[in-house]
């Protein structure tokens, strides 16, 4: 399968990032990474890369790391859209007081006008 996996430096990014880089190495998936700028991250896009390549070299799995400017949740989709890929992975989802998910607005934007097939990873 041909992922395409979002994250912006959040913690349910960098989960997803741990996650579905275990999925492609036990799975054999064609995985790239899309570093997203996102304003509610405290990490830069420089040190998301540095994490996401740090966990790819530890699980010994190839995959091309790009960093995209501008509006993530486009950008995500014009990606996915234009190349291919079967699946757009994003972490997100965390459970308000009431037990409604709430989602950030990458992970809504994407889910709500993506083509693609979109996995959600929640942290535990």
């Amino acid at each position: 399968m041909k992922v395409l996996l979002g994250i912006g430096g959040s913690d349910d990014s960098l989960t997803a990032l741990e996650q579905t880089v275990g999925r492609a190495r036990a799975a054999g998936d064609d995985l790239t990474i899309a570093v997203l700028e996102n304003p509610e991250s405290d990490l830069t896009p420089d040190e998301v890369r540095t994490r996401a390549e740090g966990v790819l070299a530890d699980a010994d799995v190839d995959a091309e790391v790009r960093e995209l400017t501008g509006d993530p949740g486009s950008q995500l989709l014009d990606v996915a859209e234009s190349e291919g890929f079967d699946q757009i992975v994003l972490g997100g989802g965390q459970r308000s007081p009431m037990g409604k998910i709430k989602l950030g607005q990458i992970a809504e934007f994407v889910l709500l006008n993506s083509h693609v097939t979109v996995k959600l990873v929640r942290e535990p």
